[in-house]
């Protein structure tokens, strides 16, 4: 796509938004990143933990470029995002942002650019949800602007209370193609991936296909793939013999990454996980036997979370910690647009908050169990 370059066109850069940025940037010729807003449009994606510096930053910026927001955050809370910006992209922005900076820059109607939403006479205007996206007509990155991991799939067929993934791209997963990833691992040293469950690659989410994996891993430059790593992760009942056969054969890493986020069946249950806590112990068993060093997610502080659960973390952890295992511990944050939105935390119980904060100063937990 050739755009008309009367108007500076840039994303605003950070960190944590570096991979939206490396899929964005080799759609927009001319674009460039910025580390504070700029004349022309200025670009940003961002979730919700950055909200409201994002939103303090575009309130006292002292210039007024078009302000366009994408990203988790934005599609979740177009209203309020649109206290600060002028134009929402809701959801995927592979099609929908290209096409609302052409409009823009030939003066054309706002309105009819599908998957945004703007103010127009004080009333919110939303213009509808496009298709979804199919990843083989994109790049994961332009090896000659800027690197990234290379996102294999979309979507999650699971629906846990306290998760955006779904919201944001769907409930069907969409997998970029062999040839595809391959055609991207080769610019990389490390070559690693995002994905919300690495093991369901290939597959409808649910059922694993170790035939794709196994094909998808052949493909890959040897030994320089790291599998089922952050910022991926595994389900625990994905874990299979042959799977971890496949990427101790093909792979360079020797941990994983599995969300397990409760040691309470009953936490679980709630939360519509779909896997068990004997899913877990098995998981991290059969990581073990095969040398893998399991990391596991927990999230302390779940809604309606009792000090009974939290024990039931704590017995899970010590058992996984005794046996080899890491850990790696979040506190709940309530996420627009999921099931849990309007949930606070349920208080850690101190004796709890202790115990963690031992198992970190003996190097057998990291990350973060009680609000700050």
């Amino acid at each position: 796509m050739e755009l008309i370059k009367t108007i500076p066109i840039n994303f605003r850069y950070f960190k944590k938004n570096m991979q939206s940025i490396a899929v964005l940037l080799p759609l927009l010729p001319g674009a460039d990143v910025a580390e504070k807003p700029c004349d022309g449009i200025m670009i940003y994606s961002f979730a919700t933990s950055q909200a409201q510096y994002i939103f303090r930053e575009v309130h006292q910026s002292k210039i007024r470029p078009i302000f366009i927001a994408g990203g988790p955050h934005p599609s979740a809370r177009p209203e309020e995002t649109l206290q600060y910006f002028d134009y929402v992209v809701v959801g995927e922005g592979e099609e929908t942002l290209p096409e609302l900076i052409r409009v823009l820059q030939k003066g054309g109607d706002i309105s009819s650019v599908k998957g945004i939403a703007f103010k127009e006479n004080d009333r919110i205007v939303y213009t509808g949800k496009r298709d979804d996206v199919d990843l083989d007509m994109y790049p994961a990155f332009d090896p000659d602007i800027m690197y990234s991991t290379i996102e294999i799939t979309r979507g999650c067929p699971f629906a846990c209370a306290y998760c955006q993934t779904p919201q944001l791209f769907g409930h069907r997963m969409r997998h970029r193609s062999i040839d595809g990833i391959a055609r991207y691992a080769q610019f990389l040293g490390d070559v690693r991936f995002t994905s919300p469950n690495a093991f369901a690659y290939g597959s409808d989410g649910i059922h694993p296909r170790p035939d794709k994996i196994e094909a998808l891993l052949k493909a890959l430059p040897y030994k320089r793939a790291f599998f089922g790593t952050f910022p991926s992760e595994v389900r625990p009942e994905f874990i299979s013999d042959r799977l971890l056969e496949l990427v101790s054969d093909y792979c360079a890493n020797t941990t994983l990454n599995m969300g397990g986020q409760s040691g309470s069946q009953r936490i679980l249950d709630m939360i519509n996980r779909g896997h068990t806590v004997d899913d877990i112990i098995a998981g991290a068993e059969k990581c073990l036997q095969h040398g893998f060093t399991p990391v596991v997610d927990f999230i302390f502080g779940i809604p309606h979370e009792t000090e009974d659960d939290q024990h039931e973390n704590l017995k899970l952890i010590k058992w996984l910690t005794r046996k080899g295992a890491k850990v790696h511990s979040h506190y709940f944050t309530p996420l627009p647009a999921t099931p849990f939105e309007n949930l606070s935390p349920a208080p850690l119980s101190r004796q709890v908050g202790r115990i963690m904060g031992e198992l970190a100063l003996h190097g057998k937990v990291t990350g973060i169990w009680s609000k700050a």
